[in-house]
């Protein structure tokens, strides 16, 4: 088959690949319909996460059709639309019976590589580096699914493929982004990033009551996107001198009650503290440029609430004094897909959560390097680019 591959930092390729095969009962094959880039890749890609290996199939955001199914699977048959959580669990452990589905204790093939940095291993996640199971990703014409009966729900007839792929990952971790901040009817929740998960946790903020969601980027056509398919306020932190200025003068002088970081270890900035970010991580220093989520810190209330959905490493200059001192929640994960994955489904009948728009821009497998080149530099006001194998 073919299949996107990593050869190295900033080196992606469309190769032919081994089709991949039933491995246990509990599997299916999945024909890949839809592929989406997701900004958590381009940590591996620019070499800021170690651990990947020329020849990695990558993709963690996906549906398709079932293809082939282990004689242990149930729940879903040949011909299934579904569409896969971007986190591989096994169901049965503590941590999925208890809907915290990422940090599933069994799905992690090779614990050892993140016991040292984590402590206790995660869940195994799709085309994300060996420290996260190094499995192999969606970016190709057919990708297996271990558990088959927990990680494939049916798509709803009448709902387009692309309004289902962003419930993949994008939606998932958005809504679960705004779930951890315990919205209030009246609330206001800022959100800095308008990426496809910046824009879905705007988006679930309303969605659980809030009365006003203001968004940070620096991206015209992202905030023209968060307040024309939204309903944000925007700043545009590029254009102001101070973003933490301009959230008090927009919430009375009081800050936002909750705070929404969905950028992440490559965030861009202004100023000295940038410029202190960007040199500590080109020289290896650290993994993370942290300028977005202590702006969130600072500028969220007394008493009010941080949730994390931004990938991060290793950072220094991390302002635990304000988080105590201020009384601070500090909501974090990676995401719980299947957790959520009932709710979304019924919001998009509902005709309440249409992420659509954020596939901007599509392409042919064969062409998915380009896609990723546009993705990564934001070119033509590319938010996301879809790949159809």
């Amino acid at each position: 088959m073919r299949a996107l591959i990593w050869n190295g930092v900033n080196d992606l390729r469309v190769e032919t690949v081994k089709d991949p095969e039933i491995v246990n009962p509990h599997d299916c094959i999945l024909r890949v319909t839809m592929s989406t880039t997701c900004g958590s890749d381009l940590h591996f890609i620019d070499g800021y996460i170690p651990t990947m290996k020329a020849g990695d199939v990558i993709g963690h955001e996906f549906m398709g059709v079932v293809e082939e199914v282990g004689p242990e699977v149930r729940k879903v048959k040949k011909g299934d639309r579904v569409v896969v959580p971007s986190f591989i669990t096994c169901g049965q452990c503590w941590y999925c019976k208890n809907k915290l589905s990422s940090l599933c204790d069994n799905t992690h093939p090779k614990p050892e590589l993140q016991e040292p940095v984590f402590g206790y291993p995660t869940a195994g996640i799709y085309g994300y580096t060996h420290a996260f199971g190094g499995y192999a990703g969606a970016h190709a014409q057919y990708v297996r699914v271990p558990f088959a009966d927990n990680d494939c729900f049916k798509a709803p007839e009448g709902l387009p493929d692309e309004q289902v792929l962003f419930l993949s990952d994008a939606a998932p971790t958005g809504y679960m982004g705004a779930d951890f901040c315990n919205i209030r009817r009246g609330d206001v929740v800022a959100v800095w990033g308008c990426g496809g998960v910046g824009l879905m946790a705007q988006k679930s903020a309303f969605l659980m009551g809030a009365e006003r969601v203001i968004a940070i980027d620096r991206m015209p056509e992202r905030l023209r996107m968060a307040r024309e398919h939204v309903g944000s306020e925007t700043i545009n932190y590029a254009e102001v001198d101070s973003v933490l200025e301009v959230l008090r003068e927009m919430t009375g002088g009081r800050g936002p009650d909750s705070c929404i970081d969905a950028v992440g270890m490559e965030a861009h900035g202004t100023g000295l503290q940038y410029a202190y970010d960007r040199a500590k991580q080109l020289t290896f220093m650290q993994t993370d440029r942290g300028q977005a989520l202590r702006e969130a810190i600072l500028a969220c209330r007394k008493g009010g609430t941080l949730s994390i959905l931004g990938v991060y490493g290793v950072m220094d200059k991390f302002p635990i004094g304000a988080i105590m001192n201020k009384g601070m929640t500090v909501r974090t994960a990676q995401q719980h897909g299947q957790a959520y994955m009932e709710r979304l489904l019924d919001h998009a009948q509902k005709g309440e959560l249409n992420p659509s728009f954020l596939a901007t821009h599509r392409f042919s497998l064969e062409d998915a390097p380009r896609g990723y080149a546009m993705f990564k530099h934001k070119t033509d006001g590319c938010v996301r680019s879809v790949f159809i194998p």
